[in-house]
């Protein structure tokens, strides 16, 4: 059977709706899943507009539920007013009030089981503040949904040349040096390993990890972090059984070229890994690693300087939701395998026979 996707829309004001109807726009989609647009049908058709004849031309069917939605349809459940004001290439709040009831509602039913996995369009990290929203970006709010104890939610950016991994995400940089901890590092590893196992399918993961300073320290000269904290967190992992190698000083790293020997990194702030990942790739996928539900974004933001100019790249959002079914596919996988094959019915106990002596006739004489 195939997947239902939830897609929510993101600022209606950004570049959102133009990246969803361009990749739905793709009938190989179709094949592979059934998505289902969490907005509103009046403001997506003023998007339209801003598009091609071709995409002018796509069908929407509204959904009371997802379970509803027609295998070969493009599904779209309601979640704001069809007067809601459009101002695209601004940040307002009535944008910010809009991609919440998206996220919101999408999330529910991901919570009740009607979808199997959710993809998200960009936000405005600052619009969408609310009583309700009180956070820093998808990865805090979906963490605070779908958490476990003692799992770390884990924001990772995924494309074939790289997977890189955040310590810290959206934390200023001012106050990183204080987020980095033996205990978090090493919480993350955890996470990061579980995650390439299980929903990359990659039996013994190699994993480096970056240093905070320059030159990693230059051996204390340069600050302690790494010999105080880093090092000591990656030996706990190495003791673990987790293949973690490092620190690393991330400009040599990533100028020679090392992050193709492993398998994924643990960068420790926002910047140091997204800016060489997205320099080698700007269509990667933002995942969240480490929790029971799978969701991806693309690797960008609201784009407002391209929002209904028909200019914005659709491929890291339609990479985002192609990722998103291969991780379907994956962790079934990862559940089959570890099965236990060998399961075996406990004996049933049954009632204890009388002792019987043996008897031995006696011999012939002759």
């Amino acid at each position: 059977m195939k997947p239902t996707i939830a897609i929510t829309a993101g600022d209606i004001n950004g570049i959102g709706y133009e990246v969803i109807l361009k990749t739905l726009a793709d009938q190989h989609i179709f094949e592979i899943c059934k998505p289902v647009v969490y907005g509103n049908l009046s403001i997506l058709k003023q998007h339209m507009q801003t598009l091609g004849d071709e995409f002018r031309a796509l069908q929407f069917q509204l959904l009371l539920s997802p379970k509803d939605a027609k295998d070969g349809k493009l599904g779209l459940v309601s979640c704001y007013a069809d007067n809601t004001p459009l101002a695209i290439g601004e940040s307002t709040k009535e944008a910010g009030k809009a991609a919440f009831a998206a996220l919101e509602r999408a999330c529910k039913d991901l919570k009740d089981g009607l979808v199997d996995a959710l993809v998200t369009a960009p936000i405005n990290k600052e619009n969408i503040q609310s009583e309700q929203f009180t956070f820093s970006g998808h990865t805090e709010y979906l963490a605070s949904v779908f958490g476990e104890e003692n799992k770390d939610a884990l924001m990772m950016m995924v494309s074939e040349c790289m997977k890189v991994a955040l310590v810290c995400n959206h934390t200023p940089i001012t106050k990183v040096s204080q987020m980095i901890s033996e205990e978090r590092i090493l919480r993350k590893l955890n996470t990061l390993n579980a995650s390439l196992k299980d929903d990359f399918l990659i039996r013994r993961p190699r994993i480096a990890v970056l240093a905070l300073n320059p030159h990693a320290g230059d051996n204390g000269l340069i600050g302690r972090e790494e010999q105080d904290i880093i090092k000591p967190a990656i030996d706990k992992a190495v003791e673990q059984g987790i293949l973690a190698f490092g620190p690393y000083s991330a400009d040599g790293f990533f100028g020679a070229g090392q992050y193709s020997h492993f398998d994924a990194v643990l960068a420790l702030y926002h910047d140091q890994g997204l800016i060489p990942f997205k320099s080698l790739d700007m269509d990667g996928v933002n995942f969240t690693a480490g929790l029971p539900i799978i969701r991806t974004s693309p690797d960008h933001g609201t784009a407002y300087n391209l929002a209904g100019k028909n200019a914005a790249s659709h491929l890291s959002f339609a990479h985002a939701l192609y990722l998103a079914t291969d991780l379907i596919k994956n962790r079934a996988t990862t559940a089959e395998i570890n099965k236990d094959p060998l399961f075996i019915k406990p004996r049933e106990e049954k009632p204890e026979r009388p002792h019987v002596p043996f008897f031995v006739p006696p011999k012939d004489e002759e």
